[in-house]
């Protein structure tokens, strides 16, 4: 085993499980269950300090060494890419434009629809200004990406951890009250992401850890209610 994946099926969770199967990675899943405050279990936060899944350990680094962990989406995604060659382009430029994208993921379309989808379905009463605050954020970023993509075919030059990191922040594009229809080239993209057998194993893999919905009325306060704590 290389790679311990401490993961939950969400948008975050899902992109690392599509890199590890794009590149035929070995690894083994262990489940964070943040419905129930896995999270915040001291040996995941020896890994993961801000309380946060996905995370990884790999325990077969390249430099020959102890094992290494990796938290946040992005750096994992990077730190992949690096640690196989695969998906990463080694050009200055092409380089540019794919970490160019998967920043603007990670900064924009996921904090972004995190908010969208809280507003719209776990704020605990309706506030009209922030749900059209973040419906139309969301709407502008669908835009872009639509325009990015209305003369390529992937976000950069060839498919690579930009894609990966995109794709699940627009599979919930109905709970986001957004219609693909209206995004032409984005839809394109996303129905030939949905359709590689990568993506379609990493998916499964998700089903198998857990079905059930992660937000419900018992786990909203673990998710939502949290502050900082004095040492």
């Amino acid at each position: 085993m290389t790679i311990e994946l401490h993961y939950w099926p969400t948008p975050n969770g899902h992109k690392i499980t599509i890199f590890l199967e794009e590149a035929n990675l070995d690894y083994q899943i262990v489940p964070v269950n943040i419905a129930t405050g896995d999270q915040f279990k001291p040996e995941f936060l020896q890994i993961s300090p801000n309380n946060r899944m996905p995370a990884i350990v790999d325990t077969q680094p390249a430099d020959g060494g102890e094992s290494i962990a990796v938290f946040e989406s992005g750096a994992i995604l990077l730190y992949l890419a690096e640690k196989t060659g695969q998906f990463l382009p080694t050009d200055l430029r092409d380089r540019k434009t794919v970490t160019e994208w998967l920043f603007w993921q990670v900064g924009g379309l996921g904090p972004m629809a995190g908010q969208n989808h809280h507003f719209n379905q776990y704020a605990p009463e309706s506030i009209p200004y922030a749900i059209e605050r973040y419906v139309n954020e969301t709407n502008r970023l669908y835009g872009v990406l639509n325009s990015r993509l209305s003369e390529r075919e992937y976000l950069a030059e060839e498919y690579s951890i930009a894609d990966m990191a995109c794709y699940p922040w627009i599979v919930p594009h109905e709970k986001q009250q957004q219609n693909l229809n209206e995004f032409p080239h984005l839809k394109r993209w996303f129905d030939s992401i949905a359709e590689r057998d990568a993506v379609v194993r990493a998916y499964k893999r998700g089903k198998e850890v857990s079905s059930n919905p992660t937000v419900t009325e018992e786990s909203k306060k673990i998710l939502f209610g949290q502050k900082a704590k004095s040492n």
